[in-house]
């Protein structure tokens, strides 16, 4: 089939492996108490599903994921393998990775945002999800495999195809939206951290949308806070110490809930 066809599959498979290697190391960084927005008590106490049935959701979502992938790519494989090589330049490369991103975050914010406003894809599919009510790494992709073929994979490929990348580039881009992804959930704010130098859009602003009060804001994910700022569900907060150690993100006093 070529070497596109091999770059598509590693535009599969390696975003599975960066996924379970990121989380890992967020889990050792963990330890790091006073960057933790909340306790490891609290963790243990408030989720509402085990780690383990989270590991096991997780690896059967990527399961089939992958295969809707895979069945994808060997379906259009001819058309792939036909298609000119695409130019490489830096400034086509991150016109691609722009677009992509933006495609996929307007695909996910309006679908997340569904997801949370229709009680029967609340109840039935997204409510997963939001067991994990104190987030951590390698609970980022909990969800319903119907919520995540929905969001993740057909967000993932409309953002492949919108954007015009190779398969090649993708597996860049879907690596980089993988890091950042877990990177949102980790449940940690560590100083120098560079996604947050880049994204205002990161693990103390999805805790808040994971918190009771603001399950009804911050959909926007995983890279900017763009649709929060248009359509209005958008939650100011402020990091704060917490009394017996470790980080807090509150609503800010100005916030006031219509």
């Amino acid at each position: 089939m070529g070497f596109a066809v091999s770059d598509e599959l590693l535009g599969t498979v390696v975003p599975i492996v960066v996924y379970w290697i990121y989380s890992g190391i967020y889990m050792c960084l963990g330890s790091f108490d006073k960057f933790r927005l909340h306790s490891k008590t609290d963790e243990e106490e408030k989720n509402l599903v085990s780690k383990r049935t989270v590991v096991v959701g997780v690896l059967f979502q990527q399961f089939l994921q992958a295969a809707a992938a895979i069945l994808l790519f060997t379906i259009t494989g001819g058309q792939t393998e036909a298609s000119p090589p695409q130019p490489s330049s830096f400034v086509i490369l991150a016109r691609q990775f722009l677009t992509a991103m933006l495609v996929m975050d307007t695909w996910q914010y309006f679908l997340h945002r569904y997801f949370h406003e229709n009680k029967f894809l609340y109840r039935h599919l997204h409510s997963r999800h939001h067991r994990l009510v104190v987030p951590y790494a390698f609970g980022a992709l909990y969800n319903h495999p119907l919520e995540g073929l929905l969001l993740d994979t057909v967000g993932g490929a409309l953002s492949f195809m919108l954007s015009g990348m190779s398969p090649r580039t993708s597996i860049f881009f879907f690596s980089f939206a993988t890091i950042k992804t877990v990177d949102d959930h980790c449940g940690l704010m560590l100083p120098g951290n560079p996604l947050h130098l880049f994204f205002r859009n990161n693990s103390a602003y999805h805790d808040v949308h994971h918190q009771l009060y603001g399950s009804k804001y911050n959909f926007s994910q995983p890279f900017f806070i763009m649709w929060d700022k248009i359509m209005g569900t958008y939650m100011p907060y402020s990091l704060e110490k917490r009394a017996e150690g470790g980080l807090e993100a509150r609503p800010t006093k100005e916030f006031k809930e219509d």
